[in-house]
């Protein structure tokens, strides 16, 4: 029996290849699911990095908790092996 799917409004019926192919769609998008919320963390992460980058330059001197703050922005995704561990990472409070 083949299943009806929404596409844009209308209801269409598959055909057992479709269904197999969309099947095959949608395992792919939620195998990749990781991959999409590691990139969104060091996304964030990188932006919060950059904002403190001018901290960095030579003729500063970086306070400890500033340094503390930038190699725990630097290590927030080590170690992640899941979803719900990058999920769960809380980024650390800028001093």
């Amino acid at each position: 029996m083949a299943r009806h799917h929404n596409i844009n409004g209308n209801i269409v019926p598959f055909t057992s290849a479709e269904e197999t192919a969309r099947d095959a769609e949608e395992l792919a998008y939620a195998n990749g699911a990781f991959d999409r919320a590691i990139a969104d963390l060091r996304q964030k992460r990188n932006s919060l990095l950059t904002a403190t980058d001018y901290l960095a330059l030579s003729d500063n001197t970086l306070t400890s908790a500033m340094t503390t703050y930038r190699q725990a922005l630097r290590d927030i995704t080590d170690g992640l092996t899941t979803l719900d561990e990058v999920n769960a990472v809380t980024f650390p409070t800028k001093p």
